[in-house]
């Protein structure tokens, strides 16, 4: 069983040697992806709660190229550099699965605290199940 490389223009390339997603045996793993506009190259911000939209918006557009979407996400890992934004993380984050997953069904989820580069906030990453017949 072979594995497929996930590309979009529609989420940053990636600055290191690694894929946006990769799927194999049905299932996607979208690579962490943090608050870049695919546009610019640059984060959006310098809040959180922009950081954290465009974030999922990257996630998103990986799992759309690779043939799944939010109600096929069954784990989500999210870093934060910062333990004070736990609660406007999960008030983003509740705001955002509402809208995409009004049915709920919330993915898994688990939070960690990290450092990343200067001035990014929050890195996402996500593993999916493939729509049928992709």
């Amino acid at each position: 069983m072979s594995k497929t490389v996930v590309c979009t223009e529609q989420a940053p390339v990636p600055v290191a040697r690694f894929s946006q997603g990769v799927a194999k045996g049905g299932l996607l793993q979208v690579a962490g992806q943090v608050g870049f506009d695919p546009a610019t190259g640059t984060p959006v911000g310098p809040g959180l709660r922009e950081q954290i939209e465009q974030t999922l918006r990257n996630v998103g557009s990986i799992l759309a190229a690779g043939g799944s979407g939010w109600g096929d996400v069954l784990m989500m890992r999210v870093y934060l550099t910062d333990t004070a934004h736990f609660a406007e993380l999960n008030a983003v984050y509740d705001a955002w699965f509402a809208e995409v997953l009004p049915e709920g069904g919330f993915p898994a989820r688990t939070t960690v605290y990290v450092g990343l580069p200067a001035g990014l906030l929050v890195e996402i990453d996500a593993l999916a199940v493939l729509t049928a017949g992709s």
